[in-house]
């Protein structure tokens, strides 16, 4: 599962062998090493339905600015990183009143790098701030910014903030009730955000911090260099179907290094990162921040049911 492109698995095998989750036999590292994706989707689908539940959207129109952001929809032909789609998480459990925390995910479009930040409620202000961090820490500069009609997105604030640099950063959005107009940053929303944090209603200003901890250290870690991903490189229509090509499965900081338009000191300091990384010590250390962050957690027990 953790491939290296053009390597074959032994990046994993040397984890495998260095003994540092626990001793495994030679057999089993052996299936490990064989078993594919599919495989193990099939396999963990039983555990994965189990008390699933369903979020709220917590999307609210902004209509000030619809005239002056341009709609931008053929997010598939870019070609170099630095072009990102954005989306906000409601953590509110079964209500949206109130105060709560926000999940703010960005994707990059071209390798799928995804950071993920917690904000409290989604104010102008503090998306904003979310925002100054996660470039912070990006291998490449904010090229594009493309996101949905949220009023989180579409308000004066972040406009000026995209509009008052050099260069400028393109500030678009999708068409109203379209998601897959931002379905690289859409399908993140499960994986990046749900599975570590579920559904429960997160009303404690105090998890703020603590989440970000995780989100910006093991878990960026992790998804970004040890979880490959799909990537479409065609699409063509026959009669009334799409045929789709997809490239190897790669992950994003795999495409990082493959591209051209990182500078070389960047690529320096993501190998010298990957180096000192263990995708089991980071497990490890994502369950442990994940249990502080939950004894924090007021559980609901009155679960949504879907009609």
């Amino acid at each position: 599962m953790f491939q290296e492109a053009g390597g074959g698995h032994a990046p994993l095998a040397a984890v495998l062998r260095g003994g540092t989750h626990g001793k495994i036999s030679a057999e089993a590292t052996a299936k490990l090493l064989s078993i594919s994706a599919a495989t193990v989707d099939r396999l963990l689908l039983p555990t994965r339905v189990r008390g699933r539940r369903k979020g709220l959207g917590g999307t609210r129109p902004g209509t000030l600015l619809r005239n002056q952001i341009p709609i931008r929809t053929d997010n598939w032909d870019i070609s170099q990183p630095g072009f990102m789609e954005a989306d906000t998480v409601a953590h509110c459990g079964n209500s949206l009143f109130g105060d709560f925390i926000w999940s703010l995910t960005l994707t990059d479009i071209h390798s799928g790098w995804t950071e993920c930040r917690a904000t409290w409620n989604n104010g102008a202000h503090g998306v904003i701030e979310q925002i100054k961090d996660i470039e912070k820490g990006l291998a490449f500069p904010l090229k594009g910014f493309d996101c949905d009609n949220g009023s989180e997105f579409l308000n004066h604030h972040l406009l000026r903030y995209f509009a008052d640099r050099n260069p400028k950063v393109k500030f678009t959005r999708s068409r109203p009730y379209k998601k897959n107009d931002n379905a690289h940053v859409e399908q993140k929303n499960w994986s990046f955000v749900r599975q570590p944090l579920g559904y429960d209603r997160l009303d404690n200003p105090q998890l703020v911090e603590l989440i970000n901890c995780l989100y910006s250290n093991e878990w960026s870690q992790y998804q970004n260099h040890f979880c490959p991903t799909f990537k479409l490189m065609e699409k063509k229509k026959k009669g009334s179907k799409y045929l789709k090509k997809y490239e190897y499965p790669q992950t994003p900081y795999q495409r990082l290094l493959h591209s051209n338009h990182i500078a070389q000191e960047k690529i320096t300091e993501l190998q010298a990162c990957h180096q000192n990384l263990n995708p089991f010590i980071l497990k490890s250390k994502i369950e442990e921040k994940l249990k502080g962050i939950f004894r924090l957690v007021r559980v609901t027990t009155n679960v949504r049911q879907r009609i």
